[in-house]
């Protein structure tokens, strides 16, 4: 009777013990709190979108990775939460932190997380004081870097990195200096200018398109309100836009007709041809064509400042299109204006610009590079310079979206190859080919997010 007994209360505490690891089990730690648990992350905000429950969050970044224990700042970036055993998509506009926290198309095509990380030394990820020696792609991809390795720790699956234009730039070249970040990298309407001094986009945006026409009326255009400046300039004053950043308000003009052309083709399909106006058109015409096109508005003080970033970049080691002047060569008053120092203030002093940074990511992607997927649209100038895969590229793909834009993506390609894209990034990422793209949408940014960065 009492062994009975013995063995009922050592079965019970027996059992009890074993409900107490599965009920331990059961209450793993909640997502916020392993976040919370990186050292140096801060949780700044959260949400959900959908099933899925987001954050945005900042974490302590060396302003020189060289120098771990100097200057630090905080970087922000967002996550989108589904569940630790998914893929993890790292996405960046090469920009500012969007304020919408929504998956990229790599991110929907395996059902995953995402991690959109800001750019350095666009606001408030900023050192301060800001050396700005210290933004290069270098430690760009350092920041990365760091933000994988504290996130590899919650997020075991494999690892996509994606971005669209200066994000796809920007994934490329963390790809380069850190190759086991992530498995893969899908990089959308990402330019390569190899060597800055030898441009194809004027020739490119000449010819673009499958109607001369077309191109001669812009040309046109551009001649005109050259041929009105003053009278457009005195709107331009009217509205209250300022322009010291440019030296004046004519000197901005120049820069903005300039950009006519390449803008229009960036973001307008071929079909918006026919609202490009003729010649003998009117100072109205030709206001409401610029202001839908490229916006009055862009190239003002107000304008331009957030994209100080960018242009510091684009002028020290990215490269930029050189503004194709031979339409109006005759009639511009400061040629040679639309380049990068004329964007950024004064006051931040441009190292001389480094012509083997692209030249070495050229060369990892040619002869090094692996899992790469590259998506250009066939009629956007900034895919005139794209990155080739070479001799060395292992299982890449690069593909053209026909009559494409700034806005292409894998699920505007033709089928054949919009399959063929799919089933790469699905097998990068190690998911089954019955996940599928849930929601259609614009791209990995959004077509006006785009419009609002010129690049």
């Amino acid at each position: 009777m009492n062994r009975l007994v013995r063995s009922l209360l050592a079965f019970g505490l027996a059992s009890t013990q074993v409900m107490g690891v599965a009920s331990v089990a059961s209450a793993a730690p909640d997502i916020k709190d392993r976040i919370a648990a990186i050292p140096g992350v801060r949780i700044i905000s959260e949400g959900t979108s959908g099933t899925a429950r987001t954050f945005v969050l900042g974490m302590q970044q060396p302003a020189d990775h060289r120098k771990p224990r100097g200057v630090r700042f905080e970087q922000r970036f967002s996550l989108l939460h589904k569940a630790e055993t998914k893929p993890m998509v790292l996405h960046t506009s090469g920009y500012h932190l969007s304020g919408t926290i929504s998956a990229s198309e790599p991110a929907r095509l395996v059902d995953g997380n995402q991690i959109s990380v800001e750019q350095r030394f666009f606001t408030p990820s900023r050192p301060s004081p800001a050396d700005w020696d210290d933004l290069n792609i270098w430690q760009a991809a350092s920041d990365h870097h760091r933000i994988v390795a504290a996130f590899k720790k919650i997020y075991g699956a494999r690892w996509l990195s994606t971005g669209a234009s200066k994000g796809g730039m920007t994934s490329v070249y963390h790809r380069r200096f850190f190759p086991r970040d992530v498995d893969a990298t899908i990089a959308y309407v990402a330019p390569n200018d190899v060597v800055n001094d030898r441009d194809v986009y004027g020739e490119f945006i000449r010819n673009v398109g499958n109607d001369p026409t077309c191109n001669r009326r812009l040309e046109g255009v551009q001649r005109q309100i050259l041929q009105h400046r003053d009278a457009i300039v005195s709107r331009l004053e009217a509205k209250g836009y300022t322009y010291k950043q440019f030296g004046g308000a004519h000197r901005a003009l120049e820069v903005l007709v300039l950009d006519t052309p390449f803008t229009f083709w960036q973001y307008g399909p071929q079909d918006q041809c026919v609202l490009v106006p003729g010649s003998g058109a009117s100072v109205d015409d030709l206001w409401t064509f610029v202001d839908k096109t490229v916006g009055w508005d862009f190239y003002t003080d107000a304008g331009v400042a957030p994209y100080e970033t960018y242009y510091y970049q684009a002028g020290t080691q990215l490269g930029w299109p050189e503004a194709d002047e031979s339409a109006v060569r005759d009639l511009l008053r400061h040629p040679g204006v639309s380049v990068p120092r004329t964007m950024v203030p004064a006051s931040i002093e441009f190292p001389r610009f480094d012509r083997h940074a692209m030249k070495d990511i050229d060369r990892w992607v040619r002869h090094q590079g692996s899992r790469l997927l590259f998506v250009n649209g066939q009629n956007d100038p900034w895919s005139a310079e794209p990155f080739r895969l070479g001799p060395g590229t292992r299982d890449s793909l690069s593909l053209v979206v026909p009559g494409g834009n700034h806005g292409a993506n894998i699920a505007k390609l033709p089928e054949r190859e919009r399959a063929a894209a799919t089933a790469a990034v699905l097998r990068w990422a190690g998911v089954s080919a019955s996940v599928a793209l849930s929601d259609a949408d614009e791209g990995p940014d959004s077509l006006d997010a785009l419009r609002a960065r010129r690049g």
